[in-house]
């Protein structure tokens, strides 16, 4: 018997019962995002643990609580990682992103054009659901699916459809090799161009950030894959190799979003920061302001800092290319409250949202307003 979820179960009963919302809340490295945050807190940290862990196999089971740092540490002891890079955002040292919270964010760092997001390496979960059951889906290898992928689902659903109890997860070994190549004085369009060409070739491509600082532009590409194979690469590639253990911070500085571009915006405090999704081969956007972004994952992913005002120019700059634009971190925004906002696009992927979430979740109890004022 799990005496650790016999509370939790029981306090979701009762919440379905009276209809009294829960706010599912890990570390809260990540309460910045979403809608809103409404409902009493349902902390999830006492779910703590790594429940099984095969290295020979490449999947480990972990307990949703369980600090994200924790089972990273874990991982390396073995030479194994996550391969997305998921972000943990956490913004004192006292903050710890859970495993649970990365699955419910659906967020992935640096790598992820090149390896994949988080849902692709999301083998099996186990949740409660609004009716207090207990569900598994999925499994602990890869062909496990007969039917509906559920598991799935419940990345990037921000913990609207269920709370996570265990997760399994696909790992990957760590790179035998890696090197990362600067190209100094690059404008954005000639970055891109590179980035196209590159992306057409056999080379070990595994991560890129294109950032204009003071006018000058720079583009970073890190390498990662058989040695040979990044040694060749650096060969024919150009640019000026980095030291790995040098540059190693910056990367993880560019996932958590602490590198100076990112953080120059708490100089501007009517500035929020929008999250840009679009097509890798999409060409330099017309941005109001003629701002210049933060391009990252080859070309497929665009930071920008403007005001609030500027969203619709933002959203339709990026929908005339195939993507969209939402607010990931809102002017003035603090850890107290959610506000971010989230572009579901069309009415239509709404109300499929609307439907999952009342099959999950009839009473609407968990995290309600997260994702949509509706639900």
């Amino acid at each position: 018997m799990d005496f650790s979820l016999a509370p939790i179960t029981e306090r979701v009963r009762a919440a379905a019962a009276d209809q009294t919302p829960l706010r599912i809340r890990g570390g809260g490295t990540k309460d910045f995002h979403g809608l809103a945050l409404h409902g009493e807190v349902l902390d999830t940290r006492v779910l703590r643990g790594i429940v099984s862990y095969e290295p020979s196999e490449l999947v480990v089971t972990v307990r949703s609580g369980t600090p994200l740092a924790e089972l990273e540490a874990a991982l390396a002891e073995q030479g194994q990682c996550l391969p997305f890079e998921p972000p943990h955002f956490a913004k004192t040292p006292a903050d710890a992103a859970t495993v649970g919270g990365m699955v419910a964010a659906g967020l992935s760092g640096p790598a992820r054009a090149s390896v994949g997001a988080v849902r692709d390496y999301l083998l099996g979960v186990t949740l409660l659901n609004g009716k207090a059951e207990l569900l598994t889906f999925g499994g602990q290898v890869m062909k496990n699916v007969a039917g509906y992928d559920v598991a799935r689902l419940m990345a990037g659903a921000w913990g609207t459809l269920g709370l996570l109890t265990e997760v399994s997860l696909k790992v990957l070994p760590v790179a035998p090799g890696e090197a990362t190549l600067r190209f100094e004085g690059i404008n954005q369009a000639d970055a891109l161009r590179k980035l196209h060409a590159w992306g057409g070739q056999p080379l070990p491509l595994n991560a890129s950030c294109w950032v204009q600082d003071e006018g000058a532009g720079t583009l970073y590409v890190r390498l990662r894959g058989a040695v040979a194979a990044v040694e060749a690469a650096c060969k024919t590639m150009g640019g000026t190799r980095m030291d790995n253990a040098t540059v190693a911070a910056d990367w993880t500085a560019c996932r958590e979003q602490t590198l100076p571009w990112f953080t120059d915006r708490a100089t501007r405090p009517d500035h929020a920061l929008w999250r840009l999704s679009v097509p890798a081969t999409a060409p330099v956007l017309a941005l109001p302001g003629g701002v210049q972004p933060l391009v990252e994952w080859h070309g497929a992913l665009r930071w920008v800092q403007a005001p609030e005002s500027a969203g619709d120019a933002l959203r339709e700059a990026a929908r005339a290319v195939g993507g969209s634009a939402s607010l990931f971190v809102a002017a003035e925004a603090n850890k107290s409250g959610a506000s971010g906002a989230f572009d579901l696009q069309s009415k239509a992927l709404e109300q499929i949202h609307a439907r999952l979430k009342h099959s999950f979740d009839p009473a609407g109890i968990f995290n309600p307003g997260r994702m949509a004022r509706a639900w």
